[in-house]
């Protein structure tokens, strides 16, 4: 007997989506900062066995869209809630579902849930009791767990649970890919990831990382990436004063990258203005926001 299926993971941004899902891929597949909005497509980590594969997928959080860049990752969000065989609903002590919509679709399927309170080494054993009750009226067939993602506590509890709801399919990926991404995505993302954590205010929000070239070697990868802003203002404060910005940039997101692949690379940053590129149908296309 063989299980395979399709966990999605939906939420609200900032509840530790991307933490959960590492944790239990056992890979660092989604970027992960403390600032919402940080996953923007929609990243798959296959876990396999012997007898079992696990598609985890990883969706954007549920925001109300105010830029077409908003409405395409929505509709990340909408396919995964189409070909669940499984949905991981994560939240967390201090928050509420903000889409209604979305939370009822996932309530009206009969596709099995587990909820997912995360962050729990943050809150209190009485508050933290009080959600799981809230949550198992909200949604009575739902399997409720407490975790931490960052402290690994109860990650093995929600695999378990995984497990017993897999249904009986063959494998669908070949047993030895870790994800549906190239390493060119995956190079962005981590270039990404460095925006978000060293810039602050609007500046990473209207960034977005391109590979234009990734060239390997036998000991030394080469690779060149574009940063893509909406202003020349934005430009001068991702180079910084005389370059100092995308040099500490540079030098970060060399070392991940280094970490990921297991080899040494040449990192080079440029940036260059795409005008309004969040609301561009063209620009999205170009950075793979249709047809995931």
């Amino acid at each position: 007997m063989h299980k395979s299926g399709f966990v999605n993971i939906i939420g609200n941004p900032n509840v530790g989506k991307s933490t959960l899902m590492n944790a239990l891929v056992g890979e660092k597949l989604s970027i992960i900062t403390s600032k919402a909005q940080t996953t923007r497509h929609r990243i798959m980590g296959i876990v396999n066995g012997e007898d079992f594969q696990i598609v985890y997928t990883d969706t954007p959080g549920i925001v109300n869209p105010h830029y077409k860049l908003h409405e395409s990752m929505m509709d990340f969000v909408g396919s995964a809630l189409q070909d669940a065989d499984l949905f991981l609903l994560v939240t967390e002590v201090g928050e509420s579902f903000k889409n209604q919509k979305v939370l009822q679709r996932v309530i009206d399927s009969n596709v099995p849930v587990i909820l997912v309170i995360n962050k729990i080494d943050l809150s209190d054993q009485s508050t933290i009791q009080e959600k799981i009750d809230y949550w198992q009226k909200q949604i009575p067939r739902a399997v409720v767990v407490p975790c931490s993602a960052t402290e690994g506590f109860n990650v093995n509890t929600i695999f378990d649970h995984i497990m017993s709801f897999l249904p009986e399919n063959p494998p669908y990926f070949p047993k030895d890919e870790l994800t549906d991404r190239s390493m060119r995505f995956f190079v962005s993302e981590i270039v990404r990831e460095k925006i978000l954590l060293n810039y602050q205010k609007e500046i990473p929000y209207s960034c977005e990382v391109a590979v234009e070239r990734y060239e390997e070697g036998e000991g030394l990868d080469r690779i060149s990436a574009l940063i893509y802003v909406e202003r020349d203002s934005q430009k001068a404060i991702i180079i910084g004063h005389q370059g100092k910005s995308i040099k500490k940039l540079g030098i970060e997101a060399r070392k991940d990258i280094e970490e990921f692949t297991g080899k040494k690379c040449f990192l080079e940053l440029h940036v260059k203005v795409l005008k309004d590129w969040r609301n561009s149908d063209r620009a999205l296309r170009q950075f793979g926001y249709e047809g995931d």
